[in-house]
């Protein structure tokens, strides 16, 4: 295949209400070796010359897919819409690949995360290996009829909205937006993709990742508990003219991916199985995970116990102490208001203090203010901690924990 890696193309940005994301043009052969969706991806062929299509489910319209491949081997194919991709987003698990320090796979795989850089003549957006962390949340049929057609038409180049670490709750509702505006479509066509019901659906059926968003949104808008995070998270879907004025005034800000992730990763180590373990057969209630297997999350049974009001008030009052001891006087240049130092207190949280508040049953504010109050004097504008990858988060977080003396 032509493809060599790393592959870099100019990207232009595009702000709109529910976020940023970059429009750049990619050969077809590019994407069907880093892109899949929920039912269907493609590998190269044994001989090297084609790609098979594989998958747990074939697509919902095969006969669609046939159709589109004759299309393409049309000598006046040509297609002016956009596929959209969720770029960073590991298949196996529907979590950003990312800078976890817990997980050695990840710290090792760091690189493989797409990238956008801003340069002299404007942005431009690499891809450091060919694999398959591009979620298709558009264009299935589209892309994937390519595989059926002839490898002449690899090279054709296809135009893509790509979003960067964009939570699946997102791309569900993106989906369905899409679709329902532009042609009727069978609600239970998101809720098989996806896994999510655009529906409303009862809380205590919610999947981690729902619930996480969910949260998510309420962190951002709760003026009435004073929440610190208050028009300070970017990509809101819904972006209304008190959400416009609200972020106006916000000297920092900080991606949904990481608060939803930093709020998820606290009630369970594999979403897309639980959401997965809910769709099973019948939907069922969160509480039908018990048992299923082991978690090591440290607020697992609050999830399960339907306890989000304790949830949502051990996060809040955990980033209240966070607000007070860092972020009120932090530097301009402090690496604890960008997404490394907010994934390093999420990770304190998560391995210090979630479970030690909730077991001793307290959760207040002043719990994790005296518990962190030995780290507020570390100067987070330091060097060391200028990585903005897994090394820096790491080394944020092991400051903080050797400044309240506690190890891993």
């Amino acid at each position: 295949m032509a493809t060599t890696f790393p592959h870099s193309v100019p990207a232009l940005r595009v702000r709109q209400p529910m976020g940023e994301y970059f429009v750049v043009v990619l050969p077809a052969e590019l994407l069907l070796r880093v892109a899949y969706s929920d039912r269907l991806s493609a590998r190269i062929s044994a001989d090297g010359q084609s790609y098979e299509l594989e998958g747990t489910q074939r697509l919902l319209q095969p006969k669609r897919l046939n159709a589109i491949a004759d299309y393409i081997n049309r000598s006046d194919a040509a297609f002016p819409n956009t596929i959209i991709l969720a770029a960073n987003i590991r298949p196996e698990d529907g979590l950003s690949e990312g800078e976890d320090p817990d997980d050695d796979r990840a710290q090792a795989n760091a690189s493989r995360r797409w990238t956008i850089q801003e340069g002299d003549k404007g942005h431009v957006l690499t891809i450091p290996t060919g694999d398959k962390l591009a979620a298709v949340i558009d264009g299935q049929h589209r892309l994937f009829a390519f595989a059926e057609a002839r490898e002449q038409r690899y090279e054709m180049e296809l135009i893509c909205s790509v979003f960067l670490d964009l939570p699946k709750p997102y791309q569900a509702q993106l989906f369905a937006t899409i679709n329902s505006t532009q042609k009727p479509v069978d609600k239970s066509l998101t809720y098989e993709l996806f896994g999510y019901n655009i529906d409303e659906e009862p809380e205590d059926h919610w999947s981690p990742d729902k619930l996480a968003v969910f949260l998510t949104r309420r962190l951002h808008v709760d003026e009435e508990l004073m929440s610190p995070l208050r028009g300070r998270i970017s990509i809101a879907p819904i972006k209304d003219q008190p959400l416009e004025k609200l972020q106006e005034s916000a000297e920092w800000r900080v991606s949904t991916a990481v608060v939803v992730e930093g709020i998820m990763r606290l009630i369970t180590t594999n979403p897309k199985k639980d959401t997965s373990d809910l769709l099973d057969g019948s939907r069922k209630p969160r509480s039908a995970l018990r048992g299923l297997r082991k978690d090591r999350s440290p607020l697992r049974d609050v999830y399960l116990d339907n306890q989000d009001k304790i949830l949502y008030t051990i996060v809040i009052n955990y980033l209240k102490a966070c607000e007070k001891l860092f972020w009120a006087s932090a530097a301009k240049d402090s690496f604890i208001t960008r997404t490394v130092g907010f994934q390093a207190l999420f990770d304190v949280l998560r391995r210090h203090l979630a479970k030690s508040s909730y077991d001793s049953k307290n959760i207040s504010v002043t719990y994790f203010g005296d518990a962190l109050e030995p780290a507020s004097k570390l100067n987070f504008a330091d060097d060391i901690y200028r990585s903005a990858s897994g090394a820096g988060r790491t080394a944020i977080r092991k400051a903080i924990e050797g400044a309240m003396g506690v190890t891993a």
